[in-house]
């Protein structure tokens, strides 16, 4: 019987000839054996598990099919904790954790103390929204998707990692606004990939469309939302999306055709592309 060290080396071969990011297979040995109570690099020389060999294997078959790694382990880290996914929720990006970051830090600096009313649109996983509760108690948080499958991953990880929000099904910020819900703030993370763009088969294969493609120019989902803004922004209020890195200026200009007054900012990732767009209402 091979050491957990001599499979993972195989395993690495392996995604290299089928053109998998090896370091795939490290992680995928590394959560199992987390899994099992076993530190990787205690065991490393010693005799595999028999039932963690079956488990990796089995896996490595199907990141050589261009799986999502998320989806073999059917959850995903962000922010620190552990979301459930499945193939009906996008998963949770490292991006996605600089967006939430930068609205903390808005918080803290524009809206002092006191409860705020926000909301994540097109919610997904519940990831923003789950992580915006965990990380600031303070706020009252809705967050809405038009995919009832969707929803039903995000209430289980709302559940699990023992946070209160509410959740709504409907299109974009409608149920919210049919509630008549104000908002502080509101964060979405919407579709943005053009239709005409080519997706890797690990995104376009098993991710769902309605979370990825955006229309045209990928903005039809924020036409939509900046549309709804005036009936669920308060008058002090903030929104931040997150973005494709090629739609800054396209984006502004939608921004600014609704909102000529409001200020606009974008900030970029930790691969200094733009992908980050914050629109302030007198704030």
């Amino acid at each position: 019987m091979a050491t957990y060290r001599q499979t993972l080396r195989n395993a690495v071969n392996v995604c290299l000839q089928a053109g998998i990011n090896e370091m795939l297979a490290r992680r995928l040995m590394l959560e199992l054996t987390e899994q099992h109570h076993l530190n990787l690099y205690l065991v490393d020389d010693e005799e595999i598990d028999v039932k963690i060999l079956a488990e990796f294997e089995q896996g490595i078959k199907r990141l050589c099919n261009h799986e999502p790694l998320a989806h073999i382990l059917g959850y995903e880290w962000f922010f620190g904790r552990k979301f459930l996914v499945s193939k009906d929720v996008l998963v949770p990006r490292e991006e996605t954790e600089e967006l939430i970051g930068h609205i903390l830090s808005d918080i803290d600096e524009l809206f002092g103390q006191g409860e705020l009313d926000c909301a994540d649109i097109g919610t997904g996983s519940g990831a923003l929204a789950i992580t915006l509760k965990a990380e600031e108690p303070r706020c009252r948080v809705w967050a809405s998707d038009i995919s009832e499958e969707a929803l039903d991953i995000a209430k289980k990880n709302a559940k699990e990692l023992e946070c209160d929000v509410t959740f709504h099904q409907g299109d974009m910020a409608q149920p919210l606004i049919d509630a008549q819900i104000k908002l502080d703030i509101c964060i979405s993370n919407p579709p943005y990939i053009k239709k005409s763009e080519i997706v890797e088969r690990s995104v376009v294969d098993f991710e769902p469309h309605v979370a990825l493609f955006g229309g045209a120019d990928g903005l039809d989902l924020y036409r939509k939302l900046l549309d709804q803004a005036p009936l669920l922004m308060k008058e002090r209020s903030m929104m931040a999306f997150e973005m494709g890195f090629d739609q800054q200026e396209a984006l502004r200009e939608e921004v600014v055709l609704r909102f000529p007054h409001s200020r606009v900012e974008f900030k970029k990732d930790i691969n200094g592309k733009d992908r980050m767009c914050f629109v302030y209402f007198n704030c």
